[in-house]
């Protein structure tokens, strides 16, 4: 596995690097943006495209035989799978918020075991390789030990493939049982601030893979545990995520059940 794994993570780690500062330039010059709209919320702008156009061009020339799937792109599944999301938060990104990231995985016959993740406006890049532990800025970094619901900080993802009801009952469990809630509008971020310790968890009814492949080994790495998101056609289709500190994470996981019983 070492000779699979070790190649691709020197390349990910600085192929994330190059993307994000990449994407920063074209943050700090908004004129060029060309922001547009695939939906409701749905945002789309010239560096989603552009930053993914080079990530492609970048692992070809170094994997030309391993598969990539990408939120912009698309793409194929395979044995060897990078999984890509160019800019996460992309409606921060459009609206001069700093909180959006670049965000790259890599799963081996459907395992995930690489992730990187560089919110270059923020200055954090997040790492972790399966078995190995999780970084931040070179780092090693751990989920917190919150004791309680009620002293704890839950982020809930929202997406627009569900009824806005079903969003809004999680938000209610979650205030109901004394829990703070948030949502900052990026996945791969969502799941980085649980690995940080930040968040106590990280919870999205339906979630693609670009958007949480990356943070789903760093938060594992950091000491999370999460649900079993990469099952059935993952990758492809997506599934509900469900990731938290240990301490709270069965308790968490029952007030918001029968969403994440996975």
């Amino acid at each position: 596995m070492d000779t699979i794994l070790d190649p691709r993570e020197q390349a990910l780690l600085s192929i994330t690097k190059a993307a994000g500062e990449k994407a920063l330039a074209l943050f700090n010059n908004p004129d060029t943006l060309n922001i547009s709209m695939k939906g409701p919320q749905d945002w789309l702008t010239y560096a989603d495209g552009a930053v993914e156009a080079f990530i492609r061009q970048e692992l070809r020339a170094l994997f030309p035989h391993d598969a990539i799937l990408g939120e912009e792109e698309g793409g194929d599944t395979g044995e060897h799978l990078w999984i890509i999301d160019p800019i996460d938060g992309t409606a921060n990104f459009a609206r001069r918020d700093r909180f959006w990231c670049v965000s790259i995985g890599f799963a081996v016959k459907g395992v995930p075991m690489l992730g990187a993740i560089f919110a270059p406006a923020l200055d954090e890049f997040y790492s972790a390789r399966t078995g190995r532990g999780a970084m931040m800025n070179g780092q090693p970094i751990h989920v917190a030990h919150t004791a309680s619901i009620d002293r704890c900080v839950v982020e809930i993802g929202w997406n627009i493939r569900l009824p806005n009801s079903a969003y809004l009952d999680l938000v209610n469990k979650a205030v109901h049982h004394g829990a703070s809630v948030k949502r900052c509008a990026s996945g791969a971020l969502g799941m980085t601030q649980v690995a940080i310790g930040r968040t106590d968890c990280y919870a999205e009814a339906h979630i693609n893979s670009w958007d949480v492949l990356a943070g789903l080994v760093i938060a594992q790495e950091a000491g999370a545990r999460c649900n079993d998101f990469a099952s059935g056609n993952w990758a492809q289709d997506g599934n509900p995520i469900f990731c938290a500190q240990p301490v709270l994470y069965d308790a968490l996981k029952a007030v918001f059940a029968p969403v994440f019983d996975k």
